[in-house]
């Protein structure tokens, strides 16, 4: 297909594709879906190799959110049922981030629900931060504290932050039908207050919300151009009691496709899963590490994920292996090595095989066609486990 010879040309020379380029692998169709996997793992392979970064979430603040984004579960006056609790003391979140560290995760993502942070917050969140860098060597530590004020950015690079996460979720133009609370344009402040601190930014998106392939082609260009080092690409969950609950759009295959065309986009830049991966890409989630470097182990911060040790199974019977901290995620470019805009270009593999010719003897007996499942609505499950409660964590 020529069009994925060129995004692969494209990927291996950091090169950006045009718009109809990106939403050219949105309307693939399924038949050609491994074609789109294959070509776009070549452009992950080239960049990252087979290694796979695990995260683990710390949700410190659960619940009790003044804002009212419409996909989430602890939104304002959301009836969901998830856990609702205060700051976790900075031994707590501690100990819940080891869970995760002694899983293999090289990321702790630590998190609170609201609109931002006040000073006094950010002192916590400093004092946290401290706490699990002095107890865990080489651990990477993100903030996750909704919209920052001048100067929050740099105190949590001084208590020793890495990155700062603050996804812009969906594309400008709808940012409206989804949030009234605070703008689109804000979320873009706090992603460039968090790169201007020399935070890494990590700012990601979430689809199946009803928007087009507009809508996500949009967003993922303007994340390319905030220059985000890891984006976290979301598949809705949706909650019971918030508004976006009957808001089932995606397949696994859709997943995959949105999953490439992000990976086309952002060649040589972090490519997460996220939340929602065992809910909508289901028995396919192996074959998204061909596109993705990166993803959440166990649970996240309202919802139970798969299993920690299944995940680790899964990376290895994909043939990928877990990122160490001795390994540094971003390719050497991405982290000031200053080699030019077409570092590490080659030449895509030119092999390609032959269709096979479709059997001229008709089947015996009619093929049953597969059931296309619907809602997989049993698959949405409430966290009762980990930060917050007395019980283990899924790490």
């Amino acid at each position: 297909m020529d069009l994925l010879n060129t995004l692969v040309d494209k990927g291996l020379r950091r090169e950006l594709p045009s718009r109809d380029e990106a939403l050219a692998v949105l309307a693939t169709s399924d038949e050609d879906l491994l074609d789109v996997v294959a070509a776009a793992g070549k452009v992950r392979r080239h960049w990252f190799g087979r290694r796979v970064k695990l995260n683990y979430l710390v949700n410190l603040k659960s619940g009790l959110c003044p804002e009212d984004c419409s996909y989430c579960s602890q939104r304002l006056g959301a009836d969901t049922g998830i856990l609702k609790y205060t700051w976790l003391k900075p031994d707590e979140a501690s100990k819940a981030a080891a869970a995760g560290l002694a899983g293999g995760a090289k990321r702790v993502c630590l998190v609170a629900s609201g609109r931002g942070p006040t000073d006094r917050d950010v002192d916590r969140v400093s004092a946290t931060i401290k706490t699990i860098k002095e107890e865990n060597e080489g651990v990477e530590v993100c903030a996750c504290l909704g919209l920052l004020s001048d100067g929050q950015a740099e105190r949590l690079r001084g208590a020793g932050a890495d990155a700062y996460n603050h996804n812009l979720n969906t594309s400008e133009a709808t940012y409206g039908d989804i949030t009234k609370t605070h703008t689109y344009a804000d979320r873009v402040d706090t992603v460039q207050k968090a790169h201007a601190a020399g935070l890494s930014a990590c700012s990601g998106l979430i689809s199946g919300m009803g928007e087009t392939d507009q809508d996500l082609v949009d967003v993922v260009f303007a994340l390319r151009e905030l220059d985000a080092d890891s984006v976290p690409v979301n598949f809705l969950i949706p909650f019971e009691g918030t508004p976006l609950a009957k808001e089932w759009n995606l397949t696994p295959q859709r997943c995959l496709r949105i999953l490439a065309m992000v990976r086309f986009v952002c060649p040589d830049i972090e490519v997460r899963i996220a939340g929602g991966r065992e809910l909508h890409l289901r028995t396919l989630q192996p074959l998204a590490l061909h596109l993705a470097n990166s993803i959440f182990l166990g649970d996240y911060l309202t919802s139970e994920g798969q299993a920690g040790k299944a995940d680790l199974e899964m990376i290895a019977d994909a043939g990928f292996e877990v990122e160490t901290t001795e390994q540094v995620t971003l390719p050497e470019h991405r982290r000031g090595g200053g080699c030019g805009s077409v570092c590490g270009s080659q030449a895509p593999d030119e092999a390609s095989a032959e269709a096979a010719e479709p059997a001229t003897e008709p089947a015996a007996e009619p093929a049953v066609k597969a059931e296309v499942p619907g809602p997989r609505t049993d698959l949405v499950a409430v966290r009762r486990r980990g930060a917050g409660t007395d019980v283990a964590p899924n790490a």
